[in-house]
């Protein structure tokens, strides 16, 4: 594979040293905050009875925490410039229990918004910080891009033991108790960091300024307008699968639980799949999962009347997803080599500005022409993504 012009040093290929408990630690929270974030997803129909808000707006569920989560990726690095990375990672995740919880007992939709705020600034916290520690959590810098896998798979996992999970438990027993599990999860993992965790001092005093200079690097730009198109698009439709499942003729409650399980389960495939693509070159595996999230979601439309087409496109879906964030993580890692803390909560802002922004468009299409049409609206838009990184002639490759 030929090297691309204006190469930044990308990251190490995947290693076979082990990983140590720490790693795995920090995927629990990933999977915690994902989880936590996507919930309203699968319990979308029940909030909105249980609060009497459309579903439209009950979708301000996800996409308020997004938009928060945006602005706290970017500020939160600086306003604990020099604390050590676990003491805030275990105060987040105490932050995130006392969020989860206040989201069960809201009496009123106002209420739960507060109290996704305060998911906003966990989210945001976590993926700053968590996203760019693969490589200070192994001894050998060649298995960094396993460990970033990792941490980023809870991403996958969250779809296929969180969020189902939830959904059983909102299903069965009502939402509230979805959110009173997370909380006491919640709780554990901020146990389970402090107990494992090396101590993780500041590497980098990030200030405000090193965004502004980050994004004069040609290939970052590229790799985060590509992210935004595909992440808005992606969940513009994925954040109405429910009633777009719901009008598929011969499903039920339990199955679309069953069809979340699949999609969450072909995404930790796709995540360490993409992971391993990406590792070596980042541009390759985003025009492949552009190009697959875009077809999968356009052809969802057609399918709407099969059960056994909309199974299987739901699958592929999941199997295109779950590689994007390992994927693009790859990309600004080899993009700013020099910033990996400063890098990673650009990244992070931007993709939560972009689930915020797909939660909310998808919202407007669903109330105003319905839950399909937000499908269309997710396909052209990860069309767009393709071509945005088609277009990309500075993104980092490697030598294979």
């Amino acid at each position: 594979m030929s090297q691309s012009t204006q190469t930044p040093t990308p990251p190490a290929p995947l290693g076979r040293a082990p990983l140590g408990p720490a790693v795995f630690a920090v995927a629990t929270a990933t999977f915690s905050v994902v989880t936590t974030e996507m919930l309203p997803v699968g319990l979308l129909t029940s909030i909105g009875s249980g609060l009497r808000v459309t579903d439209g707006t009950a979708g301000l569920a996800v996409t308020l925490p997004g938009l928060v989560a945006a602005l706290a990726a970017l500020l939160l690095p600086v306003a604990v410039r020099r604390a050590d990375r676990r003491t805030v990672l275990c105060a987040l995740m105490a932050l995130l229990a006392a969020a989860n919880l206040a989201s069960a007992l809201a009496p009123a939709f106002g209420v739960l918004l507060v109290a996704r705020v305060l998911v906003g600034v966990c989210i945001g916290g976590v993926w700053a910080i968590a996203a760019g520690l693969g490589v200070r959590l192994v001894r050998e810098e060649a298995a960094a891009g396993r460990a970033t896998a990792v941490i980023f798979s809870g991403i996958a996992v969250a779809s296929v033991l969180g969020v189902p999970a939830g959904t059983f438990l909102g299903e069965v027993a009502g939402w509230r108790w979805g959110f009173a599990a997370l909380a006491a999860l919640s709780l554990a993992v901020a146990a389970l960091l402090a107990t494992v965790l090396p101590a993780l001092p500041a590497g980098e005093a990030v200030r405000i300024g090193a965004f502004a200079r980050l994004l004069r690097i040609g290939p970052l730009r590229a790799g985060l307008l590509a992210v935004t198109l595909l992440v808005t698009g992606h969940f513009a439709a994925y954040t109405y699968v429910r009633p777009v499942l719901e009008r598929v003729p011969g499903i039920g409650a339990g199955l679309i639980s069953g069809l979340l399980l699949a999609y969450g389960t072909a995404g930790i495939v796709g995540n360490f799949a993409g992971g391993a693509v990406a590792a070596r070159d980042p541009r390759r595996a985003l025009l492949a999962l552009c190009a697959g999230l875009g077809t999968v979601v356009l052809l969802l439309v057609p399918a709407g009347g099969s059960l056994v087409a909309s199974a299987a496109l739901l699958v592929a879906w999941g199997l295109a997803y779950g590689g994007v964030s390992v994927s693009a993580q790859n990309w600004v890692m080899a993009a700013a080599p020099h910033a990996r803390e400063a890098a990673s909560a650009l990244f992070a802002a931007v993709f939560n500005v972009a689930i915020a922004l797909g939660a909310f468009a998808g919202g407007r299409v669903a109330d105003s022409r319905g839950a399909g049409d937000a499908l269309w609206l997710g396909g052209a838009l990860a069309g767009l993504a393709l071509v945005a990184v088609v277009c990309a002639k500075g993104a980092a490759t490697r030598e294979g």
